[in-house]
């Protein structure tokens, strides 16, 4: 079958199996005399599997590992399990900054009189330096909005994530 069919197949974009090829993630397959790509059900079976791999948020990287696991019917289950704990520990802490980020935006928005003013806490605090050194050089400030600043909201933030 042609590269369209296979991507029709799979649900991988064309786009993306040409460019899984190219950086070696999947072997060159074989062409036709005119140059056209010919896959079998076994390359679209990978294709799956790639893309449930992408969906399931591992990089490419970790999909060659998998693929190599997946191909050597001699290996571990507990490699695999031990793959998949990491990946879900990155997942989890992943989602523990993102929710803190939220948390963060909303407190400055929920802070900002959205008025004609131009006096804005969001403005403020992604003015701030977020280095460990600024920190220190700037242990204490002084609010500019109410008895809360930016960087309160972090740690504020900071601490909800914690618990």
């Amino acid at each position: 079958m042609n590269i369209g069919q296979a991507a029709k197949l799979s649900g991988v974009s064309a786009k993306m199996i040409r460019y899984y090829e190219q950086i070696g993630l999947i072997p060159q397959v074989s062409r036709s005399d005119a140059g056209y790509r010919h896959y079998s059900s076994a390359d679209v079976h990978c294709f799956r599997y790639i893309r449930r791999a992408r969906d399931l948020g591992f990089s490419v990287e970790q999909i060659s590992e998998l693929l190599v696991l997946w191909r050597d019917r001699d290996r571990a289950s507990s490699d695999v399990k031990a793959m998949a704990l990491s990946h879900v520990a990155g997942l989890k802490a992943k989602i523990a900054e993102l929710q803190a980020m939220a948390q963060t935006l909303e407190h400055l928005a929920n802070n900002c009189h959205g008025d004609d003013r131009p006096d804005c806490p969001i403005i403020a605090d992604l003015a701030e330096p977020t280095t460990a050194a600024a920190a220190e050089q700037a242990p204490h400030r002084t609010p500019r909005f109410g008895g809360d600043t930016p960087a309160s909201s972090r740690h504020r933030a900071a601490m909800v994530t914690d618990s």
